[in-house]
This record gives C-alpha cells, structure tokens and sequence, in this order.
C-alpha cells in the first residue's frame, strides 16, 4: 500500500524525509523517491526496492531544502520501474505529486493532456500534468480545477517550483493526516511517521483540499468553502500506530476488508450491461466464448478462494470449471489445450507450486492467467495477463482480506463469462447490486468481534473442532478450519455436512464441538438435518446463520448472526466471523497470530 510523507518548516527536510519512508515500511512497497525544493528548483531522486537502496543513492549527493515529498510505490499501474516510481514531474519539472490511490478514469483524461511525453506508465503522471496544465499561476486553485474531474481514489502531495512556501494536499478514499508543530507541519498517508517529531494532527476526510504553508494551514472543500477543524491528540506509539491502533496486523486485515474489496470491484463493473469488464483478461469476446473449460489453480487458502468461484463459473456460465492443487496438478499429468482457461491464483504471485503448475499449463497449450496482489510478481510476469485484486500488502501469515478480494475478482470473472452465455442482464445486475452493499453487511459482522471474541473464550480450551458446509459454503468451512489451525494450533477439519454419515460421525463427542454454517440458501433444510444428526451425538454446535432466522437459534448451543446475500456472494461475509473466532482463539491461547510458528507468507520452495 503506497505512503506519503512530506514536511515543511524550518529543519532540513530530508532526513524527515527518509526517516518517515523507514517507518512507512511495514505498509509494503516495492519502490520509493523523494523530492526537496531549494532556490526555486525540485530535486527528485527514486530507486527501486527497499529504502535502503533509495538511501544508498543519495549517499555523497547534497539535497538541502525545509520542504520536500517523499513515496513509497505499491504498483499498481505500470511495473515495478524507476520511471514509475514516485514523485511525478510535470511542467518540465516545475510541478511535482506523490499519489496514493487508483486513477479510474486515467485513460480518458490523458487523452486531454497537450504535452503527451510521458515518462511513466501510470495512471499518476497524467493527474500531475493535468495539475499542471490548468496552472495559472495559483497551485491550490490548479487542484481543486482538477480534481472534479477525477474518478478514483487518492491522497495526494503537490509543490510547484514557484511556491517554495506552499505543499497541497488532497483525498478522496485515501488516508492523509496534517502534524502541527510550531511553524513547521508534517504530512503523512498515517500517523506512524508523524510520531517522533509531533502528537498533533488533524485528519483530512473525503473531498477536502489543504494548502500548507510554514505558518499555518487552511483545508478547504471542492467547492472552495473553507473548513475549520480541531486538532487530535494522538497518544499513540509507533508500533500501534502501524497497526492502525489494532493490536496486531491480523486484526487490521480483518477489518481492512470492508475497504479493500471496495478498491478491488472499483472500475470493473458495467451495470448498465449487468456485466463486468476486467480489462487484463486481455482476450475478445470470440476468443472468451471459445473458452470450454476453466481450471483455477491454487495453494492454501487461495484454492479456497477458488472453490467458492467454482459455484459461480458453473452456476453463471455453464463451463465445466475445476479447482485443482497447484502441488498436485503438475505431477498428474493435466490434460488442457487452446479451450482450456487456467486462472493461477495466489497473493504474493511467488509461490512456487502455482508457478511450476502455470508453466506446465502453459506448456500443454492452456491459455494461462494470473489473479494475484502483488506487482511484478513472477506470476503476474509469466501469465502476462489477468488481474490485481488491489487488497494492499497483507503482512500477517494468515491470509483474510486477500481472500476475500480473490473471492471478488473471480466472482466478477465468473459473471463477465456468464453474460456470453446465459446470465441475462436482470440477473447480471442484480448480482451487482448486491456486491455493491457487501462492505456496509461486512461492516455488520466486524462490529460482533466482542461478541465473537467471547464465544472464542469459551471454547478455545477443546483440542478438536470441525468446520461444517454444503455446496458454496463447504468451501467457506474449509477456510475457516484453515484458519483456526494455522494460528490457533487447534486440530481442526472441514466436512461437506452432507458427508457426515460415512465417516466423520464417529468421531463425534461432546468433547468435539461443531461449527456450522446455516445461511438461508438452497440446501438449508438438507443443512439443518445434518447439524441434527451433530446435535444427536451431544457435540456442542456453534452455528453462523442469517439475520432472523429463529429457527437457527434452536439448533445452536451458540449463534452468530450475518446480513444475508445471494448465495453466490455468501463466502465474502460468511468468511468473516469464522476469521474472528480463528484470530480471538488464537490470542486467548497467546499465539503470534501475524507469525505463526513454522509457516511463511510466500511460500517460493516447493
């Protein structure tokens, strides 16, 4: 997730520079640049990799300056380059931005810029030189001109060559934050920076413009009506503030998924056709309708992902679709050809099982794509095709809002394959519509964590747990039974409940408690007889059911209650208490929950 730092005042910039691009680390990021104004001119330097190599760069070289920008780059559009890496020049050089965010609209706004040299690929260079264009000599007049016209997200940073006084800051759906000292302000994409130096700050909300000077700073709406605002007293250490005030990665990730699958389904749908439009597919629609077979491949939690999306491709377009092992398909001799679609899934795009099964796809003549979070990835290089889920980087182990956005992407696959063939327009758009309110009902769910958090008290001392499901929620079962034993170390299994009878009930006790997933869907009456036969063997059963569903409560010695959905769309919420009460076992049994013993992130040795 991309960061800004910038400061103006009275010290030297630089090391405040680099010294809030080191404490912006632990957001990821696979390149950074800063850039310091002095006697009228923008020095700008960047280098792909860590700040280490941004600092090893400077190293003998003079930027003196009290007014500077800084970024940290988590691609998104355009590669992982030292021409895509921030801060963006304009004007030759007079104008200079740092942006987080996505630019949707990039395309069609470039076609309005006069000076067409670009020297990057991203969807950032072209606001800062529509920044520039309408210039006439007031930089906070130039942004606000700009800025209705963008549609997207960003937190923006911007000095001109001939405001040596002057940095405008701007968001939209992306955080900024303004530390007050005394003649001097710091800004940051959060407060993690802004420690060491101030506690004050004032948080920028939507659609407010700042301009900051050495005395003081005036925020402003897009209507050019000035705001005044307070200042907070942030009592905050940097490690918490990393973690956004949670007590740990896991936690925020969790809680981030509201906003992430946001930034994942932003610009990729087309509701007037009640359809999707993932432009990296980078196939025509005869090409699409040769496609006679899907097969998603995948590791963990990731083929998880998967088999919900395989629900939906047969449900909406009626291709056969497979979901197979990365580790396993390889070896067993796959049989694909031109007609055969392989989506390569995974968050880091280096694991290494995925990408020896995409080479071998590849090989047989499969047409190969990659769903991946990261960049410039050796999947997202090999397949040379697919989609970024934009989840932002997932620094705990335990992988939850990058599932989530997988489970997105591939449901937007699945509807764009199935408008081609029998998904009419009416159910295309209410399919949607749909997605559309699954923030706000994650947002229902996450407040439960206390609630939650209780029940994982209760039940954290039991040494086995199984996970129950039928059709798409099985697949929800598997995940949650993959979290509870990554990082609580509590035996745990996940069973299609329609299987119970030929092998798992006889493991059954009332030391064995069950968690069932009991969402009104189609098989919700098949699903209530089978926590029965649970019920009969006296184990204790925790059930996950909709919002009013009396009848639940019966069949539950405990219940958590989820917005309800279209049953295709269940696994984005169904997921998330199941990851609560996976996280809240974990810490009241004093597990690291972000760094689980004897498991990795990126998994990149077979």
């Amino acid at each position: 997730m991309c960061g800004i730092v910038g400061y103006i005042g009275k010290k030297e910039a630089l090391p405040i520079l680099l010294e809030g691009l080191r404490d912006l680390e632990y957001r990821g990021y696979d390149s950074a640049g800063i850039a310091i104004l002095n006697q009228g001119k923008i020095e700008r330097i960047r280098e792909v990799g860590k700040v280490d190599m941004l600092v090893k760069k400077i190293a003998g070289k003079k930027f003196p300056g009290s007014i500077g920008i800084a970024h940290t780059r988590w691609a998104t559009h355009g590669g992982v380059t030292e021409e895509n890496a921030h801060p963006h020049l304009a004007g030759n050089g007079k104008l200079v931005l740092a942006h987080n965010g996505i630019i949707e609209n990039y395309r069609e706004l470039k076609k309005e810029i006069k000076d067409q040299n670009f020297e990057s690929e991203t969807d950032s260079e072209i606001l800062a030189k529509l920044i520039f264009q309408n210039y006439s000599g007031d930089l906070l007049k130039a942004v606000k001109m700009t800025l209705p016209r963008v549609r997207g997200t960003y937190g923006l940073a911007i000095m001109h060559a001939d405001h040596p006084d002057e940095i405008v800051v701007a968001r939209l759906g992306s955080p900024l934050v303004v530390g007050v000292g005394e003649d001097e302000y710091y800004l940051a994409s959060d407060v993690t920076p802004i420690l060491p130096f101030t506690k004050q700050v004032t948080f920028l909300d939507d659609g407010e413009v700042a301009l900051i000077n050495r005395q003081e700073f005036k925020i402003f709406n897009l209507k050019d009506e000035q705001i005044i605002k307070g200042v907070t007293q942030i009592d905050w250490d940097i490690e918490t503030a990393q973690k956004g005030g949670f007590e740990n990665f896991m936690l925020k990730e969790i809680f981030d998924q509201p906003t992430v699958f946001e930034d994942a389904i932003r610009g990729r749908i087309d509701m007037s056709e009640g359809t999707a439009k993932l432009g990296g597919l980078n196939m025509n629609l005869e090409e699409m309708r040769a496609i006679k077979r899907i097969i998603l491949i995948a590791c963990g939690t990731a083929s998880y992902a998967c088999l919900a999306a395989k629900y939906a491709f047969e449900r909406l377009s009626g291709i056969p679709t497979e979901v197979d092992v990365s580790s396993e398909f390889r070896y067993r001799d796959p049989i694909v050809d031109e007609h055969t679609l392989i989506f390569a899934v995974s968050q880091s795009g280096e694991t290494a099982d995925t990408i020896m099964a995409l080479r071998e796809a590849k090989r047989k003549g499969g047409v190969v794509r990659g769903i991946v979070n990261v960049v410039g990835s050796t999947i997202a290089r090999e397949t040379g095709a697919g989609t970024y889920i934009h989840a932002g980087p997932e620094l705990a182990v335990a992988s939850t809002k990058a599932y989530t956005n997988m489970v997105a992407i591939l449901l937007l696959y699945a509807l764009e394959f199935g408008r081609l063939h029998h998904t009419t327009p009416a159910t295309g758009q209410r399919i949607l519509q749909s997605l559309l309110q699954i923030p706000e009902k994650m947002n229902e769910i996450l407040k439960q964590s206390e609630q939650i958090k209780i029940l994982a008290d209760k039940y954290k001392d039991y040494n086995d747990f199984l996970f129950l499901g039928r059709g798409i929620n099985y697949s929800v079962a598997l995940e949650g039974s993959h979290k509870l034993k990554e990082i609580s170390y509590i035996h745990s299994e996940a069973y299609p409940a329609g299987e119970m009878k030929h092998g798992m009930n006889a493991l059954l006790t009332p030391d064995f408690p069950v968690l069932a997933i009991l969402t009104q869907n189609q098989l919700y009456e098949k699903m209530k007889s089978s926590i029965e036969e649970v019920r009969a063997r006296k184990s204790k059963t925790i059930i996950i059911a909709s919002v009013g569903d009396e009848e639940a409560k019966e069949l539950a010695d405990d219940i958590v209650y989820v917005p309800k959905t279209m049953e295709l769309l269940e696994p984005l919420l169904n997921t998330i208490p199941l990851q609560l009460f996976a996280y809240h076992t974990a810490v009241a049994l004093g597990r690291d929950v972000d760094r689980p013993r004897n498991l990795a992130k990126s998994v990149t040795v077979e």
